[in-house]
């Protein structure tokens, strides 16, 4: 299951029937039977589902998960259906049966999953959590907003909609991060990403200042030392109404080791935190007013050699076979796009962005650049010769 939704977490279920959640974001976990799931935008599940009813039709649904008041009618409470229909001669009921699922705004229930899932953990599928940390880092994740003149924007009170982490809203460089990098180009980005909140405040009071809602912009990024340890709280704060923020982070799994509502307590949160078998994921929601607490080794500088042999080995598999010249045109194109897609997506500069599009266009991302190790495997190679450009 994934959830391709560009705003929406939706409750997902199936009349009748259990699923148990087996794995998520391409990691094993325990088996996990639920009669719902939540799924978060840019999540995955691996779901098993056992027909074990009589022969009939049922429902499968799903409901947007929101937490905007009703009486604002700005909730899309549509439901989504397909039809789970089993193989045999009989009479559908009619209409076939409707799945229970939780209210659009329960809190409590959009968590359960989150909270009772584990890893596997067996001889091959070891647990590789770091146990200390040498980089930690407090991360908070916000809505802001900018002035306008006159009030005249659009968003809350004539604003314009804003988001950030620590405060600074991302400013996409016209030079990419990763070519800067590479050819040490200055002047396109800063390496100073703060540690902590460069202000630090009752992040879920109900009622806090206009002037906390007012974001800097920056092209800031965290540059990590191969194979650190790293730690990530991200911290939702309640501006401008506060909201869920599923965090995503490209080149590398983590390991979700705590998580809370309210505001985290660095001498009494991290005591609870699961260190024998926390789940893997690279996207995790962190909840309204709460915060969710992650590591992950920073191993991946760039995978390019493996990858790009890959992709050659294919190319020259499939031209072996008796393709038309229209498809070896479209197979030069996709090996060209892959090897693009590795250059930009699969080297050692990561993009960690909110996956709620609004939030992601509204600037909450940021950058980690993972540097080069000693042994030439863990190091980035340079682009191919015949790399097209952007």
């Amino acid at each position: 299951m994934i959830n391709a939704a560009l705003h929406e977490p939706f409750f997902f279920s199936i009349a009748k029937h259990k699923m148990t959640v087996v794995g998520t974001d391409g990691s094993y976990t325990k088996p996990l039977t639920q009669d719902y799931i939540t799924i978060f935008p840019g999540q995955t599940f691996d779901v098993l589902l056992e027909a074990n009813q009589r022969p009939d039709h049922y429902y499968m649904a799903a409901i947007a998960f929101s937490l905007a008041p009703a009486s604002r009618n700005i909730y899309d409470n549509t439901t989504t259906t397909a039809i789970v229909q089993y193989r045999g001669y009989y009479t559908p009921s009619s209409p076939p049966f409707l799945p229970h699922l939780p209210a659009y705004n329960d809190t409590n229930a959009s968590v359960q999953v989150m909270a009772s899932l584990r890893s596997l953990v067996d001889a091959e599928h070891p647990c590789n959590v770091p146990l200390s940390t040498s980089t930690k880092l407090i991360y908070t994740v916000s809505l802001n907003s900018y002035p306008c003149v006159n009030d005249s924007c659009e968003g809350p009170n004539g604003t314009r909609s804003a988001a950030s982490i620590n405060n600074i809203s991302f400013h996409t460089p016209t030079i990419d991060i990763l070519e800067a990098y590479y050819y040490n180009i200055s002047g396109v980005y800063e390496d100073n990403f703060p540690s902590v909140p460069p202000v630090v405040f009752d992040f879920t009071a109900d009622y806090l200042p206009l002037l906390y809602q007012l974001p800097s912009t920056g092209t800031k990024v965290r540059v990590l030392e191969y194979n650190s340890t790293v730690e990530i709280v991200f911290q939702g704060t309640n501006l401008v109404g506060g909201a869920i923020h599923p965090m995503h982070l490209h080149g590398h799994s983590f390991y979700v080791v705590g998580w809370g509502f309210g505001n985290f307590d660095e001498n009494r949160d991290p005591m609870r935190y699961n260190l024998v078998d926390p789940p893997h994921h690279n996207t995790i929601s962190v909840p309204k007013n709460g915060w969710v607490a992650i590591r992950f080794k920073a191993s991946n500088p760039g995978m390019l050699q493996a990858l790009m042999s890959s992709i050659k080995k294919k190319k020259n598999n499939l031209e072996t076979t008796n393709l038309h010249t229209k498809e070896i045109f479209f197979l030069n194109i996709t090996i060209k796009l892959g090897v693009m897609l590795c250059i930009f997506f699969i080297a050692g500069v990561w993009f960690m962005h909110c996956h709620i599009e609004d939030h992601l266009t509204w600037a909450m991302a940021t950058v980690f650049i993972v540097k080069n190790g000693k042994h030439p495997k863990a190091q980035m190679l340079p682009p191919p010769s015949d790399m097209p450009p952007c």
